[in-house]
Formats: structure tokens, C-alpha cells, sequence
């Protein structure tokens, strides 16, 4: 007999109810007990985008007070969706780095486009500004004044430039890495930046070229760069260019300090090249020192050219790369070497001697004591980071005639191991994940001593086994990895 407060098992061909109890507290409901082992009814494991209205929980507001759905939830749900929005974007922005400068590109365009005259603000950004009108009966080009609106024409291409160099690596460069078998991520990441580094030279150098050809200073005439100072004005393809060089190295500078590039050995020389060559950029065009400029800009554009053209033969592998690299030596020698020192000597000779030489405001005579000592302090540190990187590329032509081709490092290049390195590294590091480990030691090696090899006891009785693979980390003699280590071993020490 059951006994009170029990509830017997129901029937098994009976109605599914459950027996109230003899002690319930209302003894004439009808209230069937809900079955709290089943989960059949529970809310299935991944379909969880919209909730049932049957499984939503009853509202815990206080029955007086009339509850409209909630507002705080909706205004979670706007911060969740403005987030996820956000971490979206931030992911896209990541793997697309061409995205942002482009939208920022197009917003400014629009902007433009929206009243499309001069006095529209925008308009300094896109086009030239400070055109002045041209002399009555005069066939001569438009002549450029020089002001603060340039500034907003330099930054607008320095995004434009970060477009096209993150767009043309990802989309143009990137596949062109893959198809040539270069198969490792920092191999294919350098290859892109020197391939892009040679295309832009590639127009900008001829270009300079023929700009200077238009100006009394070709070819290199150091002496008409002191000649009819100060050069206040210049027409429109001489401007364009001076001002876009001077986006491109302020983009080339946001990219040293962002890390957006893997640091290079010679991270620190390469900051202060970017350095002295903005200081530069800025002085001569605002103290109206353009032609020596532009014969700068020049010797680096042609040089840089051969350097990442150079770089990019050997990253495929060419047969041409040993004579190409004596090409290139000979251009870089020629250029940053023989015609800067030449424009430095003609500071110390020519500054002071080829027309007025004193400091006045008013009609912006800037040749003078000062500017002479600061123009040649700037030029001089500028050539001690060439002769630094010669010394280097010097260094790299006699180790290869030593080894007659077997082994040529860029000394410029970044801290990288070589490929077979790095795949002995990635091998090694599978190693050492993939082998159980007992008392703390990989290869079950207890003890602490990596010697011992481990031994299996059947009925009290070692048995004897296979000896164990080379521990994870090491290598035996002979292989590749142990031969460059020694190899690089020998050249640090030796």
C-alpha cells in the first residue's frame, strides 16, 4: 500500500496522469505535474537564430505595472548590431588594406563633384592651385605660385598612392609571385614591395627626366641651380611632380612607421633616409631651392629603379642577375655618388658665388650664410646613408665573385630565415607538438636524461626496442638547416 505523500508508478496501459498526492494543497485541481526528465521538448543545439514563442519565459514584471516590449533590449541589440558592423568592417579592413584609401578617395571626389569649380574647397586637393595669368600675347606655359593649399594636394595623393600600392600588390603583384613558384608568405611580401618600388620608379624616373629636360638645369648643370634664385614659380608638370615625389616618400614614411612592412636589418638608416629626404623636399620648396631638388630627386628615382629591379630578378631566380647586379652598381655609383657629390661641391663653390648671396625676407632671397650650412649639413648626412648602403652592396658583389655565385644575401634585407630554414623550423616545431611528452620530457625520455631510451617490461623483463627518433630541435650532420647555421655561424665569428 502506498503510503501518503508517495506517488506510485502509474500504470503502464492507464491514462499518462500523474497521482496527485494525498497531502496537495488543492486537492480538486486538475493541474497535471509536467515531467521534468524528458528532453524532448528542450530547444535544439544550433538552431538558435529566433526563439519560439511557446519556450520565451513569462515577463517578471509586477502585474500592476503594464509592460510594453522592452526598450532595453532593443537598444542592446543596436549596440550588438553597431559592433558586429564594426568587427566586420575592422576584418575586411584588414584583409583588404586598400579599402579605407580608396572610400576615403571617393569621398573626397564627391565631394568635388558636388560643386565642381576652383573656389570649391576640395578643389586644392585634386588640382594645382595658385595658377597665375599669363602675360598678354605670351605663348609660354601657365606658371605656379607656391602656398598652404599644397599641402592639401600632398596629402590627398599620399592616400591615393597608399591605394594603388596596396591594391596593385594585393590584386596585380600577389598573383604574379604565385605564378613564378614563390611559395613562401615574407618571400612573396618582399617580392611585392620591390616589384611595386620598380614600377613606380619605372614612370616617375623618366618622367623627372623629362621635366628636368624643360629647365635650365639638364643635364645636371649645377650652376643654373644657383642662377636666377629664387625660382618662385614653375609651370604645372614641373609642380605636379615635385609635389607628388614629395606624397610618395610621406606615404613611403607612414609605412616605416606603421610596420606595415617587416623591419629590415637596415630599419634605422632607412627612417633616417626618409627623414633627411622630407626635411629636404619641404625646405627646398618653400625656400624655393626646387632645381637642386629635382636633380636629387633624379639620382634616387634612376638608382632606386635598378635596386628593386635587381632585387625582384633575384627573387625569381634569373640567369641575368650577376650582370644585371653590375649594371645596377654602376648606375647606383654613378648617380649617388659622382652627381651628389658634385651638387655638394658645388655648395661650397657656387652657392656664395652665382648671384646674390643674402638673407632677405621681403622678396624671399633665401641664398644665404644659413641656408648654405643647412642645405649642405642635410645633403651631406643624406650621402653618408649612400656611402652606408654601398659599403653593403660592395660587400655583396665580393662575397659573390669569392663564392662565385653559390651564395648571395641582401644585406639590405630584413631579419628572415633563409627557406629551407624555415621549413626545418616548421618541422621542428611539429615535432616537438606532435611527441607525447612523460615526467616533463619530449620522447617520454624520464629522468631528465634525453639518452635514455625508453623500456617496456613484460613480466618483469625489459624488452629491447628500436632506438628512437632524433630528438625535436636537433638535426643530424649533413642536413641543409645544420649547414647554413654553420654557415652563418662561420660568418658571424669569422
Amino acid at each position: 500500500m502506498a503510503q501518503s505523500g508517495l506517488e506510485p508508478f502509474p500504470p503502464l496501459n492507464g491514462p499518462h496522469q500523474f497521482v496527485r498526492r494525498e497531502g496537495h494543497k488543492n486537492p480538486s485541481s486538475n493541474t497535471r505535474r509536467r515531467r521534468k526528465s524528458s528532453g524532448l521538448g528542450g530547444e535544439l543545439q544550433g538552431d538558435t537564430d529566433v526563439a519560439a514563442l511557446a519556450t520565451l519565459s513569462p515577463p517578471t514584471t509586477p502585474p500592476g505595472l503594464s509592460r510594453t516590449p522592452s526598450e532595453k533590449p532593443a537598444r542592446r541589440s543596436k549596440r550588438r548590431t553597431i559592433k558586429r558592423a564594426f568587427s566586420k568592417w575592422k576584418r575586411i579592413s584588414l584583409r583588404h588594406t586598400w579599402l579605407n584609401p580608396l572610400v576615403l578617395c571617393l569621398i573626397i571626389v564627391s565631394l568635388y563633384l558636388i560643386n565642381p569649380v576652383p573656389s570649391n574647397p576640395v578643389a586644392a586637393a585634386l588640382f594645382l592651385s595658385y595658377p597665375l595669368p599669363r602675360q598678354p600675347g605670351s605663348d609660354a606655359p601657365v606658371q605656379y605660385g607656391k602656398g598652404v593649399r599644397d599641402f592639401a594636394f600632398v596629402g590627398f595623393y599620399t592616400v591615393f598612392l597608399s591605394f594603388t600600392r596596396e591594391f596593385l600588390m594585393q590584386r596585380m603583384i600577389r598573383p604574379i609571385a604565385i605564378c613564378c613558384g614563390i611559395k613562401s608568405r615574407a618571400k612573396q611580401s618582399r617580392f611585392m614591395e620591390q616589384f611595386y618600388t620598380a614600377v613606380y620608379f619605372g614612370i616617375f624616373g623618366p618622367y623627372g627626366l623629362w621635366v628636368m629636360s624643360r629647365t635650365p638645369i639638364w643635364y645636371f648643370n649645377t650652376a643654373a641651380m644657383y642662377e636666377g634664385f629664387p625660382h618662385r614659380t614653375h609651370e604645372a608638370v614641373f609642380k605636379a611632380y615635385y609635389l607628388l615625389q614629395a606624397s610618395y616618400w610621406a606615404q613611403q614614411m607612414i609605412v616605416l612607421l606603421l610596420m606595415l612592412e617587416k623591419p629590415r636589418k637596415d630599419f634605422k638608416e632607412l627612417v633616417a633616409h626618409h627623414c633627411i629626404t622630407l626635411a629636404l623636399i619641404w625646405l627646398s620648396y618653400r625656400f624655393h631651392f626646387t632645381y637642386m631638388g629635382i636633380a636629387v630627386y633624379i639620382t634616387h628615382d634612376i638608382s632606386d629603379f635598378f635596386l628593386a629591379t635587381s632585387k625582384v630578378l633575384n627573387y625569381v631566380d634569373s640567369p641575368i642577375v650577376g650582370p644585371y647586379f653590375v649594371l645596377f652598381m654602376c648606375v647606383w655609383g654613378y648617380l649617388r655618388h659622382f652627381i651628389n657629390l658634385k651638387i655638394l661641391y658645388s655648395i661650397l663653390t657656387k652657392f656664395s658665388s652665382i648671384g646674390p648671396f643674402e638673407l632677405n625676407w621681403e622678396t624671399q632671397q633665401y641664398k644665404c650664410w644659413i641656408s648654405q650650412y643647412i642645405t649642405f649639413a642635410l645633403l651631406a648626412s643624406l650621402q653618408a646613408v649612400n656611402l652606408f648602403w654601398w659599403f653593403l652592396i660592395c660587400r655583396i658583389a665580393y662575397r659573390f665573385v669569392a663564392t662565385w655565385g653559390e651564395v648571395v644575401e641582401d644585406e639590405r634585407s630584413e631579419y628572415e630565415e633563409s627557406d629551407e630554414e624555415a621549413e626545418q623550423e616548421k618541422t621542428d616545431v611539429k615535432k616537438r607538438n606532435m611527441v607525447p611528452k612523460m615526467n616533463g620530457n619530449a620522447n617520454g625520455y624520464a629522468n631528465g636524461n634525453l639518452n635514455d631510451t625508453p623500456v617496456v617490461m613484460v613480466n618483469g623483463q625489459p624488452v629491447p626496442r628500436t632506438p628512437s627518433p632524433t630528438v625535436a630541435g636537433t638535426q643530424e650532420p649533413g642536413t641543409i638547416g645544420s649547414r647554413l647555421r654553420e654557415r652563418k655561424q662561420n660568418k658571424k665569428y669569422g
